[in-house]
């Protein structure tokens, strides 16, 4: 969790836009309920113009 609260700041922080085109920083968490239990997961991105970089974590 401290890894994803560092790389949210970080993402955050470049997305001010201070040295060109803003990056859009998104968020999605998921919460599950199966034969298995409860399972979670959330993925962080960030957008620039054509590209885009996530990373997931749980599963």
């Amino acid at each position: 969790m401290r890894a994803l609260g560092l790389l949210a700041l970080l993402t955050s922080l470049a997305a001010c836009g201070a040295d060109g085109e803003p990056v859009r920083p998104g968020i999605n968490a998921t919460i599950g309920v199966g034969s298995g239990g409860v399972h979670g997961a959330t993925e962080v991105t960030a957008s620039r113009g054509n590209w885009s970089f996530g990373l997931g974590l749980g599963g």
